[in-house]
């Protein structure tokens, strides 16, 4: 089977990816958004997804000028009832099959979220099994030592690239990044579910597996990124395309 590339490191999306919590995402946003009349439509949770909380927080609201929820209010809610429900989240088909099989393999992993470390410890904490297998290789989206900018910009791939796995992919802003830097940028393989998160990865000059809800294919976004593949499911993954060895 012909490779579609030659991947030497691996870098995965959290929610949505690998977790199914974006389920929980939209069912608490919808119970404090429907005393309003209001409904989070598709459209509007695409441009949510991949963004930083607070970020992610106006953009819905902005949708929303009519009602009397400030962001601080909205943020208070939300994130109280959705630690009630973080313990419950599970993982998504496919996900602990492949990060076992590429720690198994001695591949580089690590990963990149959004959300912040204390809602990725939130949800991973009762998963331990799977997650620990990282070894602490996480980068969240409020480290604010990196100085990120959020997703569709290629900051946190490139920082969890370089700060957490040692490849020397140049500096996030690209300035001065030489021809070895940017080949080393295409080692490097991005799981996603989100178009901004596509867009990142993209933009990060690595290669993307899209894994979005079907729901997001029909939504127009901007932008020229394209994914190198699109799957329903990380269970459809193939990684001799990618290089990788086979599953046994």
């Amino acid at each position: 089977m012909a490779s579609i590339a030659n991947v030497e490191y691996v870098l995965f999306d959290m929610d949505g990816l690998l977790l199914d919590s974006e389920a929980i995402y939209t069912k608490v946003t919808n119970t404090i958004l429907a005393p309003y009349g209001k409904e989070m439509t598709w459209d509007i949770k695409a441009g949510c997804m991949g963004k930083p909380e607070k970020e992610a927080a106006v953009y819905l609201l902005s949708f929303f000028p009519d009602i009397d929820l400030t962001v601080p209010a909205y943020l208070e809610q939300r994130n109280r009832l959705q630690d009630e429900l973080w313990p419950t989240v599970t993982l998504l088909p496919g996900a602990r099959k492949l990060i076992l099989h590429l720690k198994a393999h001695n591949i580089s992993m690590a990963v990149a979220t959004s959300s912040r470390r204390r809602n990725f410890q939130l949800k991973t904490g009762h998963l331990g099994d799977t997650f620990d297998l990282f070894g602490g290789k996480v980068v969240c989206g409020d480290d604010t030592q990196y100085n990120m900018r959020g997703k569709p910009q290629p900051d946190i791939f490139l920082v969890a690239a370089r700060e957490l796995l040692g490849r020397d992919v140049g500096a996030v802003d690209g300035v001065d990044v030489t021809a070895a830097q940017l080949a080393e940028r295409r080692k490097g393989l991005v799981f996603e579910d989100a178009l901004l998160g596509m867009q990142a990865g993209k933009r990060a000059g690595m290669s993307v597996v899209w894994v979005p809800d079907t729901q997001l294919l029909t939504v127009e976004y901007s932008g020229e990124e394209k994914a190198d593949q699109t799957l329903k499911s990380l269970e459809e993954f193939v990684p001799e395309q990618w290089g990788l060895p086979p599953y046994a």
